[in-house]
């Protein structure tokens, strides 16, 4: 989809369409939508990443907990989003062994515990063995550190246009 038909989407088309690109967040596109019109996606992506940033604290972290576990219950039910299936899918996170499972389901209430929040990562740009590996090294970070590198959600960026909107 080009820029031009990005900006011609109405208001709920245009949550529709990119509602999700925050995992289950789609207030976000909803606000950004009235900062039409966008140049160029990437002018579209620094428009969500500006809202994200002007929230507080508070609303980042908000944020931050929409987002399931990896290969979590949600994952085992079906109920994740489309987007979140196929993503976690592609890193190998539905054929996980029974050791990898549990271990994975042991760091993930770790990292919620320490945190507050769940451990977010782009999975469509790691494997199962790296997701695994970066788990358990960041659940030794400090808070800090682990909230200053989720900003918000936006491990998913940079924006591409879903398989959904594509011509």
């Amino acid at each position: 989809m080009d820029i031009s038909a990005v900006n011609a989407l109405s208001y709920e088309d245009f949550v529709n369409t990119f509602g999700n690109v925050v995992e289950k967040c789609p207030v976000i596109t909803a606000a950004v939508w009235s900062r039409r019109p966008f140049v160029s996606l990437n002018a579209l992506e620094a428009a969500i990443s500006d809202f994200i940033d002007e929230l507080p604290e508070s609303g980042k972290e908000g944020i931050l907990r929409c987002h399931p576990d990896l290969a979590g219950r949600d994952l085992q039910r079906g109920t994740l989003t489309r987007e979140s299936r196929q993503e976690q899918a592609g890193a190998g996170m539905d054929a996980l062994t029974s050791g990898e499972t549990e271990r994975m389901a042991r760091l993930n209430k770790d990292y919620k515990k320490r945190f507050g929040f769940p451990f977010v990562i782009c999975a469509r740009m790691n494997d199962k063995a790296n997701i695994l590996r970066q788990l358990s090294e960041r659940c030794q970070n400090e808070r800090a550190v682990e909230r200053a590198r989720n900003r918000g959600g936006e491990e998913d960026l940079p924006l591409a246009p879903p398989k959904s909107a594509a011509h």
